[in-house]
C-alpha cells in the first residue's frame, strides 16, 4: 500500500506543473506501465481529483483547479513515513515534495513528523516505524524507556533507561540513552530494542554528551560482539586516518592506543593489517587465535613462494 500511495503522490506532484503529461511519459516517470498510470488515473479520480485528459498527439493528464487531499489518500503511517524520507534527502526536489505534504497534513501528523526529525540524527534508513515512534516518544516525554534487547549471542537482557537521541550513524541506528542499572551512558543498537509498554515515570533530563564524540567511543568499544586494545607504535594521527572507525588516543608523539569494534574478529585483523605498523594486541582470545591462524597461513605461503 505504501509503495501505491508514494507513486500516486508523485503522480499528483507531476500534475500539478502547468503542463500536460502523455501516458509514455509519465509512465517513464514513475516506472510503470502505461496501463498503470492509467489506473493511477482513474484512482485519483476516483478520490476526487480533476484530472483531466485530452486526447490527440499533442495531448495528455494535466491536473484540474479545485484539487485537494482526501483524507483517505494516505494513513497516518504512510503519511509520516513519507514525510520522513523526504526530510531526509538533500534535494531541492524532495524539499518542494515535503513542503506540498507539510501543508496538507492534519496538525496532530505534523507534531509527529517534527517530533521525529527533533529527536533523530542523521539520514533515515530502515528501522521498525513502531519502534522508532516509540523510541522517539518516550525522548520527547522525557519518559523511561523499558525494552527487551537482543544481544549478540540472541538471547535477551530486560533494560530501563532515560532515552535522549536516535543517532544514524556507520549504517544503523543507535539509542542513546542513560542505563539506570548501569548508571552511565550506552548506546544500542536500535534494531534490537523491543520496546516494553507502558513506559517509565519521567525524569529530569541530564546534560547529554557530545554525540560526536561520545558515538566515537560509543561505536569503537560498546555497539560490536568482539572490541580490543592495541598499543600501536605510530602517531595517533596517522593511525586514525588509516583506521577512521576506531577510537585512536595518543600514548606519547610515536605511540597511541587503538580501541576498535566488531562483530567477528576477522573484521578487527584486519583493521590490525591496515595499521602497517608493529602493535601489541591486550585481547580478546577469540582475536588473538585467528591472528595466530592468520600468521601460520602467510608463513606457509612465504615458505611455499621460497620453494617455488
Amino acid at each position: 500500500m505504501l509503495d501505491t500511495s508514494a507513486r500516486l503522490l508523485k503522480l499528483l506532484s507531476l500534475l500539478q506543473s502547468p503542463r500536460d503529461w502523455s501516458g509514455p511519459e509519465l509512465a517513464e516517470r514513475l516506472s510503470v506501465t502505461t496501463r498503470t498510470v492509467r489506473n493511477d488515473v482513474d484512482r485519483l479520480r476516483t478520490l476526487g481529483y480533476p484530472v483531466h485528459a485530452t486526447p490527440g498527439v499533442a495531448g495528455g493528464y494535466r491536473l484540474g483547479a479545485g484539487a485537494s487531499l482526501p483524507p483517505l489518500l494516505l494513513d497516518d503511517d504512510e503519511a509520516v513515513a513519507i514525510a520522513l524520507s523526504l526530510g531526509t534527502q538533500d534535494s531541492e526536489t524532495a524539499g518542494r515534495a515535503l513542503k506540498k505534504l507539510e501543508q496538507v497534513l492534519p496538525s496532530r501528523l505534523r507534531h509527529r513528523v517534527s517530533t521525529l526529525q527533533e529527536y533523530t540524527v542523521g539520514t533515515a534508513k530502515e528501522l521498525d516505524p513502531d519502534a522508532m515512534v516509540a523510541i522517539v516518544n518516550a525522548c520527547r516525554a522525557r519518559e523511561r524507556l523499558r525494552f527487551d534487547y537482543v544481544k549478540f549471542d540472541g538471547t535477551e537482557d530486560r533494560r530501563e533507561v532515560e532515552p535522549y537521541r536516535l543517532v544514524h550513524a556507520r549504517g544503523r541506528w543507535y539509542l542513546v540513552a542513560w542505563d539506570v542499572g548501569r548508571q552511565d551512558w550506552r548506546t544500542f543498537r536500535a534494531d534490537r530494542v523491543r520496546p516494553r509498554v507502558p513506559t517509565g515515570p519521567r525524569f529530569t533530563a541530564r546534560e547529554l554528551p557530545d554525540l560526536e564524540t561520545y558515538l566515537a567511543k560509543g561505536l569503537a568499544t560498546a555497539a560490536w560482539r568482539f572490541r580490543t586494545t592495541v598499543t600501536v607504535h605510530a602517531p595517533a594521527e596517522e593511525v586514525a586516518a588509516k583506521v577512521p572507525a576506531a577510537l585512536v588516543e595518543a600514548v606519547d608523539e610515536r605511540t597511541c592506543r587503538m580501541t576498535a569494534g566488531s562483530d567477528t574478529p576477522q573484521m578487527l585483523a584486519v583493521y590490525l593489517g591496515m595499521l602497517d605498523a608493529d602493535f601489541e594486541v591486550h585481547g580478546p582470545p577469540e582475536l588473538v587465535q585467528h591472528l595466530g591462524k592468520t600468521a601460520d597461513r602467510f608463513r606457509n605461503a612465504i615458505d611455499t613462494a621460497g620453494h617455488g
